[in-house]
């Protein structure tokens, strides 16, 4: 895998050698292109030696996660100097702005349905991804909630990536499988082997039939009067193969159905003695709130999980969404 991981990289350096030298075919040789070309060939240069990935300071592994976010990295994070480290602190800061800016509303209501969702990063960026879209042709509300592998920077930018590949494919009325098989298609031919997404999209129309691709999530729960039910997976996650297909299932929400979606930031949490919050916990809350509506439902779930970890440190990204049918 490794191996895998290092000619993916020397091709994404290839790659940016080769817009570097049509932008100074374009516009002549600046000095700020000619540091990054520098960069990019003495990046080049040390995997050739056998010494990519490498500190140049201390002579330990770079952190993969800044070798895949920045493939010409050279000094691990320990070695950085004061100015160096302030200045990532500001990176990681402007990019948190940004994705928070990549959210949607954070109550929703269109056609029969009101959305809410909680959206919480366990550092300062998340790899969770959560957006919502209303299709101006016809109405119909799209939910798409996910998990993209890893953590950090890495995962933020496929979160950010995956949210502009919804955002443009979703107005060409295509079918709702078709669509998460053109971002599967387009996020493997964008990215590392190593990484891919699990991922629930749903699509609402106004009538109240609601369409599910689940791309190897978690399940959503739909609860019914005061009946929990989950909807399974249907494919593999996006971006494991380039040609994988989906398949989408279809449900009737009753006016007080809700559906809940939520990432492993919820299930997976524990307590202090290494207990998982678990699905069946999750499941057991929704039949006694069944009948809330989607902001306070999301608060119970919250306040539910903080009584269980109480104040256990927060390992991973968080995510819950509920979906219900009001009309």
């Amino acid at each position: 895998m490794a191996a895998v991981i290092d000619t993916a990289l020397r091709g994404q350096l290839i790659e940016r050698r080769r817009r570097l030298e049509d932008a100074v075919a374009e516009r002549d040789e600046t000095p700020q292109l000619a540091r990054l070309l520098a960069e990019v060939d003495a990046a080049l240069a040390r995997m050739d030696e056998g010494s990519y990935g490498l500190c140049q300071v201390c002579q330990t592994p770079i952190e993969a996660e800044r070798i895949i976010s920045d493939p010409v990295a050279c000094v691990c994070l320990g070695c950085l100097t004061p100015k160096q480290q302030r200045a990532l602190e500001e990176d990681l800061e402007l990019a948190a702005r940004i994705q928070a800016g990549l959210l949607p509303r954070r109550d929703f209501a269109a056609d029969g349905w009101q959305v809410s969702y909680h959206y919480e990063a366990a550092s300062l960026v998340s790899g969770d991804y959560c957006d919502i879209v209303v299709c101006e042709r016809d109405g119909s509300v799209y939910f798409m909630l996910g998990d993209v592998s890893g953590k950090g920077v890495a995962a933020s930018l496929l979160m950010s990536q995956l949210h502009a590949m919804f955002r443009t494919l979703i107005p060409l009325g295509l079918p709702l499988n078709s669509i998460v098989e053109r971002a599967s298609r387009l996020f493997c031919e964008s990215t590392l082997p190593t990484h891919y997404a699990t991922l629930v999209v749903g699509r609402a129309d106004p009538s109240g039939e609601v369409e599910i691709c689940n791309a190897g999530h978690l399940p959503p729960l739909h609860v019914h009067e005061g009946r929990v039910t989950e909807i399974e997976a249907t494919g593999l996650p996006v971006g494991v193969f380039c040609n994988e297909q989906f398949t989408c299932t279809r449900h009737t929400l009753r006016r007080g159905d809700t559906l809940l979606l939520y990432t492993d930031g919820l299930s997976e949490s524990l307590d202090r003695d290494g207990k998982e919050y678990g699905a069946g916990r999750l499941s057991a809350l929704l039949r006694e709130h069944c009948e809330r509506l989607p902001g306070p439902l999301v608060h119970a779930c919250l306040r539910d999980l903080a009584a269980f970890t109480a104040g256990s440190p927060r390992a991973d990204d968080l995510t819950v969404m509920a979906i219900r049918r009001v009309g």
